[in-house]
């Protein structure tokens, strides 16, 4: 008998001990860390060690461990909520970004007649601020005037950040009555006259603009923290109000309060938009005085303000120099390098970040993505392809738009237009990649046709669309599509012409052959025209053989860049064909007095996953004998096709069968034949060449896919040329 009552002991005071350790993890729950130990908790006390407030202490501690889920069953739980009870669930929905749901409890609170307090009414602006919802911040407003909260710290900040996402302030009243009546019932909207009567004292004026509001209601704030003065910073950058961004740091250091690396980070970027580089560097030296470079956060500004102040090698000495950098700042020297045109280094960081484990983001991709395109690797692109399919990014649009524009670069623009067909909501970026494709690789009215759809699917276009369907018209010979699109620019959508739109259509009139016209145009642009502008005339000059506008083109483009090579070479050739020896010989001998040397012509292929460069007559390739091999046998069958030799461009003053010598050893014909000779019948040749590509090797090449039976894709200086069956994408136009 005595073992029951020992046993019956034990068991009680089990019972006794859990009981007290519940009630003292209910008073102090600090020790719980995880889900696993709330529910425990939460499982010992459904078993009946009930105290008062048990679900409310419950709730209170899912919500602090930013549990959701967990946090609305143990809410669900209580009767009648408490405002504690009410602030948990809330913060905790806050906290989880499920911002939707946080007006909608807020909603559910206020029908019950429960008051808003200090703890919670920030959480609600930020749910708010979050989803731009002017409508509810105006009621909001109201509510923290209604119940003497607006003068509150925290909910003070949480306004001005409000205010300063929204724009400013909503000044209709009957919207806001209408919100107030409907979102909170009677008991704000005897307050309405409060708000409307301090909305008018912030707005007196008329005339002022959203941040003068904010910085109103930031004056009248009876305390301000560090906080306070960030949020007012970080608005005026983001409107782009630097100067008043750089006079509030002053001041907030004037009256005793330390930038934190929120501050710096936020007005880094200014410097690098005003394009003030010495400013900036003394930001950082500031930084590194307080031992603030080694955070992150400032760390990324610091590499970003560099790199857009092409100063990238001050980047990567930032980048040494953070001791664990995260994947922001990982992208932010990726972003570095591609932009100042270091793509290799930049494809080699990608690599780095990988190694150091961190998981890339879809920033990166879209960073990463240029890299591809300007160094023409395919197979790169296609690595970074999967690796954003495997990481789930396949969805996102910015991903989607930098992998069409990718692949249109790359000479796939078959696959470029899948991914675009695709995409469920295509942005601007993807429209603009699409055409641009299109304008490159030759079914110019392809771009045409898109760029219509766009307008009538995606509304109004940028001024990167129209140099885009422009390019289009100008690689097809439209001149009169030309001309209607950049009437159209300005009438239909108020967009200014630019360099770009000029010089589009500026190629449009001279590739056309109506250079006086193209002068003439040029001539009355309403910006001072460039070089670049006139040397695409001058380059039309040359294909038509206008000597005498050609010295007029370039006598200007003299005076502007005396110093560029390519005009004096298009000089020297108009000169050459037009039999005219000696001023050829005069502007090469200018040439050698200025020191400008002619750019070599190059030719790359890739070819199992290793870049092949070749020079004209480039003898250093350790396959060279058997690509001299190869091409003689190519030779003899195209001859026997019926192919004749063009020796126009070739402007040397030598006997005809050197100047065919010449031309067998262009640079992109011994790359092409390597990448025959290298790969399976049938494989697709891409060939990229760093100038225009001749009449003879275009019409050689044509010759030549229709022999070996492949397609072979060459991308020159101007656009892709796609050769198959004897004929080409760009109908021998370009």
């Amino acid at each position: 008998m005595a073992a029951p009552a020992v046993q019956a002991a034990e068991t009680a005071a089990a019972a006794a001990t859990t009981k007290s350790i519940a009630k003292s993890l209910l008073r102090d729950p600090s020790s719980i860390h995880s889900r696993c130990q709330a529910q425990q908790l939460h499982a010992q006390l459904l078993k009946g060690y009930s105290f008062p407030s048990t679900s409310s202490s419950i709730l209170a501690i899912y919500s602090r461990l930013c549990l959701p889920d967990d946090s609305f069953r143990a809410f669900s739980s209580i009767p009648s909520p408490s405002p504690s009870s009410w602030t948990s669930i809330i913060s905790c929905y806050a906290a989880a970004g499920l911002f939707s749901h946080v007006l909608s409890l807020f909603q559910r609170m206020r029908s019950t007649g429960a008051p808003p307090n200090h703890k919670l009414l920030p959480n609600v602006l930020k749910a708010c601020a979050a989803l731009r919802s002017s409508k509810f911040g105006e009621s909001l407003h109201a509510c923290a005037i209604s119940f003497g909260l607006d003068s509150d710290l925290f909910t003070g900040n949480a306004l001005m950040n409000l205010y300063c996402k929204l724009g400013g302030f909503q000044n209709d009243h009957n919207r806001s009555e209408e919100m107030l009546s409907r979102d909170f019932g009677g008991g704000c909207v005897s307050k309405l006259g409060i708000l409307e009567r301090n909305m008018s004292r912030l707005s007196a004026g008329g005339g002022a603009s959203p941040m003068d509001n904010v910085r109103k209601l930031f004056e009248e704030m009876p305390e301000r923290d560090v906080v306070s003065w960030n949020t007012v910073i970080g608005g005026d950058v983001e409107n782009g109000l630097y100067v008043e961004a750089l006079r509030m740091v002053m001041e907030m250091i004037s009256v005793g309060l330390r930038p934190d690396s929120f501050t710096l980070s936020t007005v880094i970027p200014i410097f690098a938009e005003l394009g003030n580089v010495s400013k900036g560097k003394e930001i950082h030296g500031y930084t590194i005085r307080n031992g603030l470079d080694r955070e992150v956060f400032i760390g990324s500004s610091l590499i970003d303000m560099y790199a857009k102040c092409t100063l990238v090698e001050y980047s990567y000495r930032v980048m040494g120099f953070l001791p664990n950098p995260d994947a922001v700042a990982w992208n932010s020297i990726i972003a570095a390098s591609v932009q100042n045109g270091q793509f290799d280094d930049g494809l080699r960081l990608f690599r780095e970040m990988l190694a150091a484990k961190l998981k890339p983001m879809a920033v990166t991709f879209s960073c990463l993505m240029p890299a591809c395109a300007h160094l023409t690797t395919l197979h790169l692109g296609k690595q970074l392809h999967s690796y954003v399919i495997r990481g789930g990014f396949d969805g996102n649009v910015f991903v989607q738009s930098a992998l069409v524009d990718m692949y249109a670069k790359c000479g796939n623009i078959c696959v470029a237009r899948r991914i675009f067909d695709a995409m469920p909501s295509v942005d601007m970026v993807a429209w603009t990649a699409m055409i641009m494709g299109y304008a490159l690789h030759g079914p110019a009215y392809e771009a045409l046709n898109l760029f219509r759809r766009m307008e009538m699917e995606n509304g109004k276009p940028n001024y990167v669309a129209f140099v885009a369907v422009l390019t289009a018209c100008s690689h097809a010979g439209l001149v009169d599509e030309a001309k209607k699109f950049f009437d159209s620019m300005t009438k239909d959508y108020g967009i200014t012409p630019c360099l770009e739109h000029y010089a589009a259509v500026a190629d449009v009139l001279g590739r056309a052959g109506k250079v006086e016209e193209a002068y003439d145009f040029i001539s009355k642009m309403h910006i001072k025209p460039t070089s670049s502008v006139w040397s695409i005339l001058l380059g039309a000059c040359r294909v038509y053989k206008n000597a005498e506008l050609a010295e007029k083109v370039a006598k200007k483009i003299f005076e502007l860049e005396p110093s560029e090579t390519a005009p004096h070479l298009i000089m020297s050739n108009i000169y050459s064909a037009a039999g005219k020896w000696k001023e050829a010989a005069d502007i090469r001998m200018l040439m050698r007095k200025k020191g400008l040397k002619k750019q070599p012509a190059c030719s790359w292929i890739e070819i199992k996953n290793k870049v092949h460069g070749f020079v004209a007559h480039d003898a250093s390739h350790s396959c060279y004998g058997k690509i001299t091999e190869a091409w003689e046998a190519l030779k003899d069958q195209m001859k026997r096709e019926g192919y004749v030799p063009n020796t126009k461009d070739v402007l040397h003053d030598v006997e005809e069968e050197q100047k065919i010598a010449n031309l067998c050893g262009h640079s992109e014909r011994l790359a092409i034949v390597f990448g025959i000779i290298s790969t399976p019948p049938g494989t697709t040749i891409r060939v990229t060449k760093n100038i225009r590509i001749c009449v003879d090797c275009h019409t050689a090449i044509k010759f030549i896919s229709k022999i070996v039976g492949r397609e072979i894709i060459v991308r020159d200086f101007n656009r892709f040329h796609h050769f198959k069956d004897n004929g080409c994408s760009c109908g021998d136009f370009w």
